[in-house]
């Protein structure tokens, strides 16, 4: 089975590409999908109790936690403690379910794939980027974004350039979706008849 691990800081299309890829039959697990599961399920209860104020109604606030990450950084590690090892849980039940199911390829949607040296445990690790002008108008263009929030969320990720020695495959982000969409077609097209 293949197993093709998918990053790209934050603002270069990381997301729109698992999302293209899963629509092109590809099966997609996303790091950012079971800890949203997580945020909705029992795994609330441990966070609140850890940062307080942070969860309502029996959901993790994400807001809520931004801020107060935000107000204390050197918090981080704590959340990650929660987050991290359950993360990892799910991602090694998908992988097995797949293995056992006879799926040719799967692609694993990781953020930190780098950061977190998942890159080791993948047969190919695929980068999307984009140029730091484009990211950086992307990112604040969201609703809720601020400078601050975006810096802080960006010193938690590798820069992209170390990001690019260390990946298989690069596609950048930097134009049109249509280009990205044909250079995620042409990645397609590269890979063993398995999707």
């Amino acid at each position: 089975m293949l197993v093709i691990g998918l990053t790209g800081s934050i603002g270069t299309g990381k997301t729109t590409a698992a999302d293209y890829l899963a629509d092109k039959g590809l099966l997609v697990w996303s790091a950012d999908g079971a800890v949203h599961d997580l945020y909705r399920g029992t795994t609330a209860q441990l966070i609140e109790q850890a940062f307080p104020g942070t969860v309502q109604q029996g959901e993790v606030d994400r807001e809520r936690l931004t801020r107060y990450l935000m107000s204390f950084p050197q918090e981080l590690g704590k959340l990650e403690a929660i987050i991290h090892p359950l993360v990892e849980q799910d991602r090694a039940r998908f992988i097995a379910d797949h293995r056992a199911k006879g799926s040719r390829t799967i692609l694993l949607d990781i953020p930190l794939l780098f950061e977190k040296n998942l890159h080791e445990r993948v047969d190919l690790a695929l980068l999307i980027a984009a140029s730091p002008e484009v990211q950086r108008a992307r990112v604040l263009a969201r609703p809720r974004m601020s400078v601050a929030k975006f810096d802080m969320l960006r010193a938690r990720q590798m820069d992209q350039d170390e990001k690019r020695q260390k990946a298989d495959y690069i596609i950048d982000n930097s134009t049109t979706l249509e280009e990205f969409y044909q250079a995620l077609d042409q990645f397609l097209e590269k890979l063993p008849n398995s999707a």
